[in-house]
């Protein structure tokens, strides 16, 4: 896609332009975090709704739904706009959304509040990637979608138990509260700090039908999906695995083992995307490939978990990273357009993942969980694998 940009030029230097990748960090950790926190504050919203906790985490629920409902219609009405003001209108959407739940003990009125929310995550989505790119010359546009999209993995494992904790000490509210005032902070960051690009010119858009015809695409829309699918299985429900074989004291360790591998591979994939794309998306597949198996195969070995939970946290932080930049090398100039199908896969994936696990725990038992992992998983290594003309060529063109 050929853009004219606004006033401020792209930062075209040997360093990464920080300030800028900061305001998408934190649109991006935002994001996640607004997603996953009443999951952190369940008994004390359900408390205060009035409702069970089991319709309090539909609050999670629709805000997915939103996502997946809102990515692509609304990225098509504003292709034209200029990025920035799409962005601050996201976070802005953020912004309102949880003032609404902060102030709301109105159950009907919060879940509209959600569904406004998971609208701006689809729109947030699906600009980060293609705006951290923009921001760089070629030789570190795969460092700069790592840095922008770390913000996933820092609120999963920093955010959503700090936003718990403060939830206990200060109340749910409060924490909501907070969350407004950080995003109120980002929109008046990202005017002061993010450069601006255009938006797609009419004649230069294409139709999704089209645009899915694109050599590599489907490919790549597919390995994500099974992977975001298999990831969901797993992370969902890693407390009944566990549980089912006698670790269940064990759970918020090991989850905490999976987010520091986690972040410890954004920073891995950042230092080496730009050259070794192919090769580490690979290597993500392979290794929770493995780690699905020893799970699977010596799950009651606390030592095994350990090891594996982090071959699956390296396997996973970067992952976003790598599907985003294949995606965009394939899609070419039309990548602004492609991302938002990104966005729906991945959240098509998450909604099958608990869908799905937990048809799976109820009818066979945790141990089906785990081998559908694996199955899954591995069918997403061959693809990979096999997929090197396109999809995940040796040498991206970027």
């Amino acid at each position: 896609m050929t853009t004219t940009r606004d006033r401020t030029a792209p930062v075209q230097a040997e360093r990464l332009p920080l300030p800028a990748l900061l305001a998408l960090f934190t649109a991006g950790f935002i994001t996640t975090l607004t997603e996953a926190l009443p999951a952190g504050v369940l008994p004390q919203m359900s408390e205060a709704l009035g409702v069970s906790e089991s319709a309090t985490g539909q609050t999670v629920t629709i805000y997915a739904i939103a996502t997946f409902l809102t990515a692509i219609p609304v990225a098509v009405a504003t292709s034209h706009w200029p990025r920035r003001r799409l962005l601050v209108v996201a976070l802005v959407g953020f912004l309102v959304a949880n003032l609404v739940t902060a102030v709301s003990l109105d159950y009907t009125v919060t879940m509209a509040a959600r569904f406004i929310a998971g609208a701006a995550s689809g729109v947030t989505w699906s600009l980060l990637g293609g705006y951290a790119q923009r921001l760089v010359g070629e030789e570190l546009k795969g460092r700069a979608m790592a840095f922008a999209f770390a913000g996933t993995p820092v609120a999963l494992s920093l955010g959503v138990p700090l936003g718990a904790f403060l939830g206990q000490v200060v109340g749910w509210q409060l924490t909501f509260g907070l969350v407004t005032v950080l995003s109120a902070l980002l929109v008046l960051w990202t005017l002061w700090q993010l450069p601006d690009f255009a938006g797609q010119k009419a004649e230069d858009r294409m139709p999704l039908h089209r645009l899915f015809r694109l050599k590599g695409l489907r490919t790549i829309l597919l390995a994500t999906g099974l992977y975001v699918l298999a990831h969901t299985i797993l992370y969902t429900y890693i407390a009944p695995v566990l549980a089912g074989v006698g670790l269940a004291d064990q759970v918020q360790w090991i989850l905490l083992d999976f987010g520091i591998a986690s972040i410890v591979s954004i920073w891995l994939t950042g230092l080496l995307v730009d050259r070794h794309h192919r090769k580490l998306v690979i290597l993500s597949t392979v290794f929770f490939a493995v780690a699905a198996a020893a799970l699977s195969l010596a799950a009651a070995n606390p030592v095994v978990d350990y090891i594996a939970v982090a071959a699956w946290g390296l396997a996973f932080g970067g992952v976003a990273t790598l599907f985003q930049s294949a995606l965009m090398a394939a899609a070419g100039k039309h990548a602004d357009a492609a991302q938002p199908m990104m966005v729906t896969t991945w959240n098509v994936g998450i909604g099958l993942g608990g869908l799905i696990g937990g048809l799976l725990l109820a009818g066979l038992g945790t141990e089906s969980l785990v081998v559908a992992v694996v199955v899954l998983v591995t069918t997403t290594v061959l693809i990979v694998v096999f997929a090197r003309d396109h999809a995940f060529p040796q040498q991206a063109n970027r």
